[in-house]
């Protein structure tokens, strides 16, 4: 698997291998209807990406929305887009400044029939910010995982 951006702080990695080409696993996090297909926590909660644009310097915007019709949103800019392999984008959580801003990179590789997935989140302020983001994201590909 290849390295992410060295940084500082805190971080969390995860990895997924998926019965998808790299083609379409890179597709799931660049095209909106895809990427609200897998983006949230659970099958109860419902995804809206308001911006998407999958270019170094496009941002994007994406609001998950619990049962209870809680949302969270998250947002950032590209810094890097490979297609099928890498992105990397900032991440902040709009009115959570307690997670700060981020920096996640999204690996793809082909395994087999499939692709291998690796996701890091780097720069998190806090041990707390890794667990509450390892839990999110956790959830989230395992979605995305079940969805082929």
């Amino acid at each position: 698997m290849a390295k992410p951006i060295a940084t500082t702080g805190f971080a969390l990695t995860l990895e997924r291998t998926i019965a998808a080409t790299p083609e379409r696993v890179f597709e799931a996090f660049t095209q909106a209807e895809k990427l609200t297909r897998w983006f949230g926590p659970t099958d109860e909660y419902s995804s809206v990406v308001h911006v998407l644009e999958p270019r170094p310097g496009g941002r994007f915007r994406f609001e998950m929305r619990s049962p209870s019709g809680v949302s969270s949103v998250a947002f950032g800019t590209y810094e890097e887009v490979t297609p099928p392999s890498r992105l990397v984008f900032s991440w902040t959580w709009e009115g959570k400044p307690e997670h700060q801003t981020s920096r996640i990179t999204v690996i793809i590789e082909p395994q087999g029939a499939g692709a291998r997935l690796a996701l890091v989140q780097e720069q998190l302020p806090t041990a707390e910010s890794v667990d509450a983001h390892t839990k999110g994201w956790t959830a989230c590909l395992d979605r995305l995982v079940r969805s082929y």
